[in-house]
């Protein structure tokens, strides 16, 4: 017979170890599962760990959500490796698209599911018009909507070595500001030894799109692809020409040199061979742990004649989170997407990113908190990306561009310029061709985008 005590302890024994094997099985409703997201970026180290350490916070930030951040290459082999894994039914959750992608992410359809869209189906806090002007109007459709979620956002800016400068007897604390003046500061600079007064990275972004912008001159027609799919390149107006030409004598001259495609001479800086760098703001975090030097950090230089009233703002670059679809996702992985995006927007976040690495501040609520806290009084020239891109209203000629197939552009270009930097043809040569090969791109993506 069985009296209360021992039934007590039988039933608690059983309890326990219904307990022990509930926890045991992942499947079972006493075992909390996390919604996993895929996500996929083109982040290289360090800017990838820092991506990833973000990741994690939000992890172990709550128990419903469980982030696989995977690093897939350049953003060129990113966005491949997505399209690839889109036909094959098996896309990320997230991927990190770089700013020329934003057109052909556009013009992706059923692939993309909008942010906007996201957040009012999942029911999250979100507000558009806490982006910085310039950054959401990159990633917004013509009536407003937010198609992707910005982050890790940068402008291109100037890097000089101040030792190499003081070396050369030029004011450390005074960079060049206009094109005549960084062309003298480039002479000294090979006269007290230096191998390579100046290079640039992305240089199409850097020597074509920014120029245009700052210049208020359009890079396409369209209000730079913004207008619609008929956009025709206008990059042998007379400021590409003469820009474009004076990198080939500069070269010629040992005061420039061209470092190759995309990122790669991003190395050229910290390391200490070349004094001066036109690259991406987010190029900082890299400088801080390699360069040995005393550095700086300006805006773009002018040229006079083609900016009388003044350089205008600068367009951005970097990337943006978008949200592919697939046949079998459901409501409460869309759900995870959206707390996850709702995490990155606080202004604690966005502020710790662009503090760490140089990247802007994307929301207005990131950029007074990195104010707030003395960051730019403690470190100066980190507000210059940010003084860059808001020193003016933006114009049609420096809200970004909007082109299908940009970096199949871009590419292009990058050939036509290697040709005239090894002596092929001359800068008005070299732009033509660009114009000719890249207006027969677009009108590719005008047909296959036409419906």
């Amino acid at each position: 017979m069985l009296t209360r005590r021992k039934l007590a302890l039988l039933t608690g024994a059983a309890t326990a170890t219904a307990l022990l094997f509930a926890a045991a099985l992942p499947g079972s409703a006493m075992a909390q599962q996390k919604t996993v997201v895929d996500f996929w970026h083109g982040l290289p180290q360090p800017l990838g760990g820092q991506l990833e350490q973000i990741v994690k916070d939000f992890n172990d930030s709550q128990q419903a959500v469980q982030v696989n951040a995977s690093y897939k290459g350049s953003y060129p082999e990113t966005m491949q490796a997505a399209i690839a894994a889109f036909r094959a039914g098996n896309a990320p959750h997230i991927v990190q698209m770089f700013e020329v992608g934003t057109a052909t992410m556009m013009a992706a359809g059923p692939a993309v599911k909008p942010v906007y869209q996201l957040m009012q189906e999942t029911g999250a806090s979100f507000d558009a018009n806490a982006y910085i002007p310039a950054v959401k109007g990159y990633y917004s459709s013509k009536d407003g909507k937010m198609m992707a979620l910005p982050f890790n956002s940068s402008t291109t800016i100037m890097f000089y070595n101040k030792d190499a400068f003081q070396k050369a007897g030029l004011d450390p604390n005074k960079p060049p500001v206009t094109w005549p003046e960084m062309i003298e500061a480039a002479k000294k600079l090979k006269a007290s030894g230096s191998t390579c007064p100046l290079t640039t990275s992305w240089p199409v972004w850097a020597q074509f799109e920014q120029l245009g912008a700052i210049h208020n001159t359009p890079f396409a027609s369209q209000a730079n692809g913004f207008g619609g799919l008929k956009a025709e390149l206008k990059i042998n107006a007379p400021l590409y020409v003469k820009h474009v030409q004076t990198l080939i004598d500069m070269q010629k001259d040992g005061l420039f040199k061209y470092g190759g495609r995309d990122n790669k001479p991003d190395a050229l800086f910290p390391s200490g061979e070349c004094a001066m760098i036109h690259a991406s703001s987010g190029l900082r975090s890299r400088i801080l742990k390699e360069a040995t030097f005393a550095w700086g950090a300006a805006p773009l230089p002018y040229w006079p004649e083609f900016a009388k009233d003044g350089p205008k703002n600068s367009i951005i670059g970097g990337a943006a989170f978008w949200v592919m679809t697939s046949p079998k996702r459901t409501p409460a992985e869309y759900k995870a997407v959206s707390q996850f995006f709702t995490y990155l927007a606080r202004p604690e976040v966005d502020a710790k990113w662009h503090m760490d690495t140089g990247y802007v501040p994307v929301t207005m609520k990131g950029f007074e908190l990195t104010k707030a806290q003395g960051y730019y009084e403690k470190n100066p020239g980190a507000d210059v990306p940010a003084a860059q891109l808001t020193r003016t209203p933006t114009t049609e000629n420096s809200m970004g561009l909007r082109l299908g197939n940009l970096p199949e552009i871009r590419n292009i270009i990058q050939e036509e310029l290697e040709k005239a930097f090894q002596g092929q043809q001359d800068a008005k040569q070299a732009l033509d061709a660009s114009i000719k090969r890249g207006n027969a791109v677009l009108r590719n993506f005008e047909r296959a985008n036409k419906g």
